[in-house]
């Protein structure tokens, strides 16, 4: 399970984000990136950062660390936004934090070099994932004391938006023309040697274990939480084993015929 936390403050929203996310303060003194149930995309968003989030950082990337934050509505009431105030109302209970690296940059290819080993093992990763949202236009990595680091992984697993045809989504190839380091000749066979083993159902059961019951309930078709965690481990198992011969879109930069 996550560490779990009480908001003390909303300090201020980061209008980066599609869903608003906010910066907050928190009982144990730490400051994160506040990610809300109520906001436009739900809880599913929040359970794939949970699950790809937690992945990554037991495959050796660099994830900010994620908290559960427990959220007294109140803490609306002296919001003068009125859609920042309306959505701290909606989110009363558990929500989504991540460590705030102050002071981080957002990743500028231009300015910051990424070895083709590091390259490889993020494009492999977010191949496993199915992220669609890492691309150079908004490629969601943050430079944080010379380190690359992962951030925003709402939009992955797309599988998980329509549970019977999430097997046959899981297969899909993955289009890595558009992503942020596909200029940086990322080495996925390596990363695939390197990582696909540590991809288990022991640590995907680990992994999915951390997300809290209340955001897997009522899901149509399962009757449990733990039945969904289930089925969010299958398809990465299963991706695990092959997806980085289904890489598309880098082929001339590994030197691929």
């Amino acid at each position: 399970m996550l560490k779990e936390v009480i908001a003390t403050r909303y300090i201020t929203p980061l209008r980066e984000g599609g869903s608003l996310p906010g910066l907050v303060e928190a009982d144990d003194l730490g400051t994160y990136v506040m990610k809300f149930t109520g906001a436009g995309q739900g809880r599913k968003t929040l359970v794939a950062e949970i699950v790809c989030g937690e992945l990554g950082r037991r495959l050796g990337l660099r994830v900010p660390g994620l908290v559960t934050i427990g959220l007294d509505p109140v803490l609306g009431l002296g919001e003068p936004d009125q859609e920042v105030q309306e959505l701290l109302k909606a989110s009363g209970g558990l929500n989504l934090g991540m460590d705030f690296l102050s002071r981080a940059i957002g990743f500028d290819p231009l300015a910051f070099e990424v070895g083709c080993e590091e390259a490889g093992r993020i494009v492999w990763f977010d191949a496993l994932v199915g992220n669609v949202d890492r691309s150079w236009r908004n490629p969601n990595l943050l430079v944080w004391h010379g380190d690359l680091w992962l951030i925003d992984h709402g939009a992955t697993m797309i599988w998980h938006h329509n549970w019977p045809g999430a097997e046959a989504s899981a297969l899909r190839p993955y289009d890595a023309s558009d992503h942020a380091l596909a200029p940086f000749a990322p080495d996925v066979a390596g990363a695939a040697a390197e990582l696909a083993p540590l991809v288990t159902e022991e640590l995907l059961a680990e992994v999915t274990a951390a997300v809290p019951d209340e955001w897997l309930t009522g899901e149509p078709g399962f009757d449990t939480p733990d039945a969904l965690r289930r089925a969010y481990a299958r398809p990465l198992l299963a991706r695990a084993a092959f997806i980085h011969e289904r890489i598309r879109g880098i082929e001339s930069l590994r030197g691929d015929k």
